[in-house]
This record gives structure tokens, C-alpha cells and sequence, in this order.
């Protein structure tokens, strides 16, 4: 004989609370994917922090004059490898450099500032070049199929093998004095450089969900009611394939960032300017790391600077990125 527990007056039963929350679940109104993916995201904390060091850096790159102490070219005579503030406080009346000079007496931190403009943009400008040719030739390769799709796959397959780095190498030596070269002191030679041997991974990626849509319902559908091969690519297989192509992007852009500052690294980066004022582009986080290079003992925080902001930007893409696969994913993401 079972006995049953009275519930004490004035106290809720278990039951009651969970049929109250079921309730509530079901009378509360569904959210868009969208706004979904949004609150996964914004539940993830690591992505918010990626996020908001982008926007950071970001903003540190456009408002670079407002935010650098003093002109990054201009140099201050007998303040060669000058030691940080916090480390050597200056005399009364001197300048105050927060992370010391370089061997001509430039501010540190007034470069970095400015190498933001340019390894940011590396990051952001190539990966629209990138897509165009990697989404474009993806689709058409997955979409049609036989021998279009296998001759696409095969140029995929030739530019996939030629080494990336060697490849930026060649082109940046070969076209450096040439006029596409000497454009925005070397950057649109750069950015072509990056461009064209980094679609192959998105081409792939597209065709492979192609492949998995082009004989979905839904593709059948649009096609029974006549809609043409490009209709059916934009306003269907596109926007189904633009969570693993968001995700991909976000990977892409540290990949960017590392290229250029191993290029400036190398003396391949950007060309030395020397005006600000007729400059956008001073210099990069890749040339301060070579500048840094030689002055490890007297001057660490050469090197040093650059290399945190170039780790900081990098890992800050790579939690991005890890949270936006798990929001566009719900598969990843685990039950709420």
C-alpha cells in the first residue's frame, strides 16, 4: 500500500512548477533563425570577447591620429632605443613615450597604433576578393556538375598545391618595383597576393554543400516552377550555405593577419612612407616585428608590442569564429 506525501499549505508541487514553465515555453513565440543564432551567440562568452576586441582594434585603426601620442614618423633626436615610461620615468619637460623609442628615436606606441590601419585591413579587404572567386567558382562547380565541375575542381586542385607562403614570396619580389607594387606603398600588390591562392578552402567548402542541397525538396520544387539555374543558386542555395561560409571567414581573416606580418617580417611588407599626412598607411605590425628583431636586448618592447597585438587580434577572430559555428550550428551548441 502506497502513501502519498501531502503537500504542506501554501507550497507549490513540483508539478505544478513544471507545467507552469511548460506553459510558458509553449505560449512564449518562436524565435527567427536568426535571432536564435543571436542569442547562442551572445550566450558564448568567449565569442562577445572576440568580438568586442575586433571592434576595438578596429576603432583603433580608424581613429589612429586622435589615439597616437605623437607623429609615428617623427623622430626625436637622442631618444634612440629610449626605455618605456613605466621602466624609465622621463626627466620634467621631456616626452613621455609609454613604450619606448626605436633605433631612430620614433614613438613605439604611436607606430603600433598606426600598424593596426594596415594589418586590419589585410585581414578584412583580401577575404571579399577571396570570396567572390571561391563562392562563385564553388556554386557553378557543385551545381552543374561532369566536366565543369571536374575541370573547376582540378584548377582548385593546382592553386591548392603551390605553397602559399613561397607564393606571396614570388609575386611581392617579382612585382615590388613594378606600378602595381608601388600602389598605396605596396598594399594592393598585397592584397592581390593574398587573394589569389586563398579561395581554393572556400570553393571546396561551397561545392561540398551544393552537392548536399541541389537535390533537396525544396531545390526540386523551384525547379518544377521554372525558376532558371541562377535564381535557384542566389535566392536558394546561397543563403542555405552562408553559415559555413560565415564561419569559414572568420577563420580566414587571422590566416590574413599572419601572412602580412610574416611578409613585413621577412622586409616583404609594406613600404616605408614618409609623410603621414599623405599617407593613410604608415607602417604594420609585420615591419615593427622585424624593426623589433635586432633591438631583443636594448629594446624589447619593439618586438614585443607588435607581437601581442598580432596574437590578441588572432585569437580574438578564433574564439569569433568558434562561436559562430556553434550558434549557426545548433548541433554544436548543446540544449538550452
Amino acid at each position: 500500500m502506497t502513501t502519498q506525501t501531502a503537500t504542506p499549505p501554501g507550497t507549490v508541487s513540483e508539478e505544478a512548477v513544471r507545467e507552469t514553465a511548460l506553459a510558458q515555453t509553449i505560449s512564449r513565440p518562436p524565435r527567427s533563425l536568426g535571432r536564435d543564432a543571436l542569442h547562442r551567440l551572445l550566450r558564448n562568452r568567449a565569442a562577445v570577447i572576440g568580438a568586442f576586441l575586433v571592434v576595438f582594434f578596429l576603432l583603433v585603426a580608424i581613429f589612429a591620429p586622435l589615439l597616437a601620442p605623437y607623429d609615428p614618423l617623427k623622430i626625436f633626436s637622442g631618444k634612440g632605443y629610449q626605455q618605456p615610461s613605466f621602466l624609465q620615468p622621463p626627466a620634467p619637460g621631456e616626452p613621455v613615450f609609454l613604450l619606448g623609442t626605436d633605433y631612430l628615436g620614433r614613438d613605439v606606441l604611436s607606430r603600433v597604433i598606426y600598424g593596426a590601419r594596415v594589418s586590419m585591413l589585410v585581414g578584412f579587404i583580401p577575404i571579399f576578393i577571396i570570396l567572390l572567386i571561391g563562392v562563385s567558382m564553388g556554386l557553378w562547380a557543385g551545381y552543374r556538375g561532369g566536366r565543369t565541375d571536374n575541370l573547376l575542381m582540378r584548377l582548385t586542385d593546382i592553386v591548392y598545391a603551390f605553397p602559399d607562403l613561397l607564393f606571396y614570396i614570388i609575386a611581392v619580389t617579382a612585382l615590388r618595383d613594378s606600378a602595381l607594387g608601388q600602389m598605396m606603398n605596396g598594399l594592393i600588390l598585397l592584397f592581390v597576393a593574398l587573394a589569389i591562392v586563398g579561395w581554393t578552402g572556400v570553393a571546396r567548402l561551397v561545392r561540398g554543400q551544393v552537392l548536399s542541397l541541389k537535390r533537396k525538396e525544396f531545390i526540386e520544387a523551384a525547379r518544377m516552377i521554372g525558376a532558371t539555374d541562377t535564381e535557384i543558386l542566389i535566392k536558394h542555395i546561397l543563403p542555405n550555405s552562408l553559415g559555413p561560409i560565415i564561419v569559414t571567414t572568420a577563420f580566414l581573416i587571422p590566416t590574413l593577419i599572419i601572412a602580412e606580418a610574416t611578409l613585413g617580417y621577412l622586409g616583404l611588407g609594406l613600404r616605408p612612407a614618409t609623410d603621414v599626412t599623405k599617407s593613410f598607411f604608415v607602417t604594420s605590425w609585420g615591419s615593427l616585428l622585424l624593426d623589433g628583431q635586432p633591438a631583443l636586448n636594448s629594446q624589447p618592447w619593439l618586438l614585443v608590442a607588435p607581437a601581442i597585438c598580432v596574437a590578441v587580434v588572432v585569437l580574438a577572430f578564433n574564439y569569433l569564429g568558434d562561436g559562430l559555428r556553434d550558434a549557426l550550428d545548433p548541433r554544436l551548441a548543446g540544449t538550452e
